[in-house]
This record gives C-alpha cells, sequence and structure tokens, in this order.
C-alpha cells in the first residue's frame, strides 16, 4: 500500500530543494511505529524463533536478508501454532521429518514464515495504515524505506492505544465479539491448534466446570493464548519430560496445563479509553467479557481499530 505522500510528482514550478524536503518527509505513523525493530534471518530455527519472541513478548518477528537488511517475510505466533498442528504447515513434523518433533523444530523459519507481504511505506499516514491493517486483518503492518528495507513495525496495540480517546464515549459491549469460539480443558493442545488457526483466533476461553450442562457451557475456566503456546513451546520441563521424539505425543498435551488459570475479564459497560489502558498494563491483547460469571463476549485490539475507525 502506498500513501499519497510516497508518490513521486512532476512539476513545471517550485524550487528542487523544497520537494526533496517534502519528497523526505516521514509520515505520522513513525511516531507510534517502533523503529528499533528486533528481527531474525530466514536461517534462525524455529525453536530459536519461538525463544526470542518469548524474550521480548513479541506475538510477531520480522525476516530480514543479513546482508541488505531488506524485508523477506514475517513470522507470526500464528504460524508456529499452523506448524505445531494446527494448519498445513504441520505436515513439516508429520511428513517431512515422520513426526519426530526434536528434529522439525529445528527447521529453518523461512519454511514457515509469511513472504506474501502487506507493508506500509515510512511516509504513510495512521488513517492509512489502520485501513491497510484493518481490510487485511493484520496484528501488525512492517514499515519499508524506499529501499525496501525494514524502517518500523506498527501493531494493533500502537494504534489503538494512540487513538483510543476520540472513542472515550464507547463502551465495550458496542464492539465486542458475541459469537465466542471455546474449548474445554480436557481438549488436546494439537485440538486447540486448530480451533485457532481456522478461525484467526490468538485466544480461546477455556471453559466447563459445571455439572448443569446449561451453565458449563458458559463458566469461565481459563484461556488459551499463542503466547501460552509459544511458552509452552520453550518450557524446559517439556524437553526434560518427553518420553520420545514424538510430535503425538507433544500434542496430547491437555491444555489444561498450559492455559492460563485466573485470566483477566472485563464488564460489557467498561469503557474503551479504560480497556486500552488495561491491555497496556496487562501486556494483553485481548480478554473475555464476562457477566453474572458467564461469558458473553470477547473483546480485542482489532475490535478498538474498529471503534476508532469511526473517528
Amino acid at each position: 500500500m502506498k500513501d499519497k505522500t510516497s508518490i513521486n510528482r512532476k512539476s513545471n514550478t517550485g524550487a528542487v530543494e523544497r520537494e526533496t524536503k517534502v519528497h523526505d518527509r516521514e509520515g505520522d505513523i513513525m511516531a507510534i511505529a517502533t523503529r528499533d525493530v528486533v528481527s531474525i534471518p530466514p536461517s534462525k530455527s524455529i525453536k530459536d524463533t519461538a525463544k526470542v519472541m518469548m524474550e521480548h513478548e513479541f506475538r510477531r518477528l520480522p525476516i530480514t536478508d543479513p546482508g541488505s537488511g531488506k524485508l523477506l517475510g514475517i513470522v507470526t505466533v500464528m504460524d508456529i501454532l499452523d506448524f505445531f498442528g494446527g494448519g498445513k504447515k504441520f505436515n513439516i513434523i508429520e511428513k517431512k521429518y515422520e513426526d519426530n518433533f526434536l528434529a522439525a523444530i529445528n527447521e529453518p523459519v523461512k519454511e514457515i514464515m509469511s513472504r506474501e507481504l502487506i507493508t506500509v511505506s515510512n511516509k504513510a499516514s495512521i488513517g492509512d495504515t489502520l485501513e491497510a491493517m484493518l481490510s487485511n486483518q493484520l496484528g501488525a503492518i512492517p514499515i519499508v524505506d524506499a529501499n525496501e528495507k525494514l524502517a518500523g513495525i506498527v501493531t494493533e496495540r500502537d494504534i489503538a492505544l494512540s487513538l483510543a480517546g476520540v472513542a472515550g464515549k464507547d463502551i465495550v459491549q458496542d464492539y465486542m465479539s458475541t459469537k465466542v469460539f471455546n474449548t474445554t480443558p480436557g481438549t488436546p493442545l494439537e485440538g486447540a491448534c486448530k480451533i485457532m488457526v481456522r478461525n484467526g483466533l490468538r485466544r480461546i476461553p477455556i471453559i466447563g466446570g459445571e455439572a448443569d450442562i446449561s451453565k458449563a457451557a458458559k463458566k469461565l475456566l481459563g484461556i488459551l493464548t499463542s503466547t501460552d503456546v509459544i511458552r509452552f513451546l520453550n518450557a524446559k520441563e517439556l524437553f526434560d519430560n518427553l518420553n520420545s521424539n514424538l510430535a503425538t505425543d507433544v500434542l496430547a498435551t491437555q491444555i489444561s496445563e498450559i492455559m492460563a488459570k485466573d485470566p483477566v475479564t472485563v464488564e460489557p459497560t467498561m469503557g474503551i479509553g479504560e480497556l486500552c489502558e488495561l491491555f497496556a498494563e496487562k501486556n494483553i491483547g485481548g480478554v473475555p467479557v464476562v457477566k453474572d460469571d458467564e461469558v458473553i463476549g470477547i473483546i480485542t485490539e482489532r475490535d478498538i481499530l474498529n471503534a476508532v475507525k469511526r473517528y
């Protein structure tokens, strides 16, 4: 996506010096973007990529050429969930390595990274970037300069926090999703990964715990996020306790062993501005919405972007 300020225009009038200054001017997206971007080479292993994500608490990492610094791709937690049993990238474990989990996680990250990138210019506006992220359902978007080198990255949270004030009168129930995908604590990890990848979810509430099925269907016991899965993949205990190298043994782990058992929740009447402050304080990107001890919805940073887009 090209911002209008990045288009070269020819003119028969005006000083060359003035044209150069306009051409070099950054867009306002750079005021909220992260400029000092952590990136990795395409040769880094999937295991080490997950480790970098956990060390920095990132949900995605740009892949750059070590020599030129040009952007080659991006890997997200969803790519790793896909590899970890949720989607087509699981073929690397299942077929290429014949279910050998330990061998597969040392595969170069280039094998699972996304190569078809949507980027914005460092001359882009916040408004154009917001539109690009929403229309393509992106949690973050890399920013490149005129030489296609990585100049920064901006996330849903960056934009949500910068614009939350304009939606000050809006409340959670105005934008939450009432269609909530959930599962139970006895679900194996592979099953949870499939639910998340197939539906583009970075988190799913875990429900149950009541003898009365009608109540159990909405009683919140915990939440499983993509970050929880990456943390599990990095855990020393995982490798210490493996009885075999088989991925099927790892993926059979019940999510009750991985999920967060005391999740942050909000009420439907919470203001959007207050919600943004909560996301920043807790470093989270989405929460279940609870009323009378029942899950009635879920709200994420992307929902906040939809809220601020109205203004």
